[in-house]
């Protein structure tokens, strides 16, 4: 298997647009840790191998634990996420199944939670990492 398409250097604007909108996410005050729970959930989800190694491997480097990256796919049943974070994790996972749409229970918990700013980071933070998915899976990127 190798990569498809080389999208970066094909269309390279394009590109530099989508890492325009990863540059603001990593701009703003979002947590390493909430980012990386964003990233890592998203891409178990749309399986993303490229995208999965490599926050995985960012996340334990930020001082993640392995505990919670392993369990992070069934983050529902573990004692092991605070609430704010299980709000983005349920945000993070119907907005990455957007076809079964964001119910309104699950953005009102995360609106209950998260300052309305920090609100419309995560959702842009999570529309990011599905745009990234979506370019890696459509290329066959692969992990190193």
């Amino acid at each position: 298997m190798k990569t498809r398409i080389k999208i970066d250097q094909v269309e390279p604007a394009g590109y530099k647009a989508v890492l325009g909108l990863e540059k603001f996410i990593e701009s703003t005050p979002l947590t390493r840790i909430h980012k990386d729970l964003i990233k890592i959930r998203a891409s178990q989800i749309n399986g993303c191998a490229f995208c999965i190694d490599m926050h995985t491997k960012e996340a334990r480097k930020a001082g993640e634990t392995e505990q919670r990256i392993y369990a992070l796919n069934a983050w529902r049943d573990t004692p092991f996420f605070s609430e704010e974070e299980r709000a983005i994790l349920a945000l993070t996972e119907e907005v990455t199944l957007i076809s079964n749409h964001v119910n309104d229970e699950t953005y009102q918990q995360a609106a209950k939670v998260l300052e309305e700013t920090y609100l419309a980071q995560v959702i842009l933070s999570i529309i990011t990492i599905n745009v990234w998915n979506r370019i890696g899976i459509t290329t066959a990127l692969l992990p190193a």
